[in-house]
């Protein structure tokens, strides 16, 4: 078994495949109403029955915004519901947009674990793809990253019954595996600490919330 496997898709198999486990990772939720300018911000999908990939966003209206994080959805039955997310039991979808800091150059490892599709975007580019439904299962990808503000997207739905997961890891230089967060890769407060591009930079989220019907 590769070595990200055992770090990664370990918790997105579950008791399963439990040979080991990240460090400091608690199960989370989706995300939450607060508004968090540092988290990634989701906005949430209701889809047509039979949808079998993730839609094109453009061409819907979200029905509700959420934040989060980090995402360590472990798979679960989809009976258990979704608080704060919307009162289905399936065929939803969430798009989370957010931004991270490097102050390390270098190559990482990102990883993705899914049951159903979700895709990976890093600076506006597809990073990762595990779309389609699917039980689930985990897909990586190596980038090499330059210091200072990167955008990351993450797409994903849920179709039919009966479970979900959404897990997203990464691998800094030299490091093991954990759960991607970005409150791990917040910017200096201090603009004279910035070692890497310009605090003026930092991305603006021009969309208003979405309030859940």
């Amino acid at each position: 078994m590769r070595r990200w496997l055992s770090g990664l898709a370990v918790l997105a198999l579950a008791a399963a495949r439990a040979a080991a486990q990240m460090p400091d990772a608690p199960p989370t939720t989706f995300g939450v109403t607060v508004v968090d300018p540092f988290g990634m911000r989701g906005d949430i999908y209701l889809l047509e029955p039979g949808t079998d990939q993730l839609p094109k966003f453009e061409k819907l209206e979200p029905i509700g915004s959420v934040w989060a994080n980090s995402l360590n959805i472990v798979p679960r039955n989809f009976r258990d519901g979704f608080p704060g997310i919307t009162d289905r039991f399936e065929w939803f979808a969430i798009d989370y947009q957010g931004f991270f800091y490097v102050d390390k150059p270098g190559k990482y490892k990102f990883g993705i674990a899914s049951d159903d599709g979700a895709k990976l975007y890093i600076d506006g580019k597809e990073a990762i793809d595990n779309d389609g439904i699917h039980p689930t299962r985990t897909a990586y990808r190596e980038l090499s990253l330059k210091g200072g503000i990167h955008r990351i997207r993450v797409s994903y739905f849920q179709g039919p019954a009966d479970q979900l997961c959404l897990i997203l890891g990464i691998r800094r230089p030299n490091e093991e595996w954990r759960i991607f967060s970005t409150e791990e890769f917040r910017p200096p407060r201090n603009p004279a600490d910035w070692k890497y591009g310009n605090p003026d930079d930092l991305p603006k989220d021009p969309r208003p919330p979405v309030n859940r019907k």
